[in-house]
């Protein structure tokens, strides 16, 4: 669950950095995890600790820093 929770953040990151140029902040995809919790594809992700869902997003979060820590430090 926290690895497709981690993967749909990313993609939803990644969707709007290509339409708008910006990011989206963990707080805005963890305020996203009621709604994925609630459509019935993916209901079962209310089954999960919510506190672990949401630690996958910051992990994506700290990931994305680092890289472009990285990217700029060359």
């Amino acid at each position: 669950c926290c690895r497709f929770v981690y993967n749909r953040a990313l993609d939803v990151k990644k969707s709007a950095y290509a339409k708008t140029g910006k990011t989206v902040s963990w707080a805005e995809l963890s305020r996203m995890l009621p709604a994925w919790k609630r459509n019935p594809e993916t209901s079962w992700l209310a089954q999960v600790d919510s506190m672990a869902l949401q630690q996958s997003i910051r992990d994506l979060d700290r990931a994305y820093k680092n890289f472009f820590r990285r990217v700029r430090e060359g």
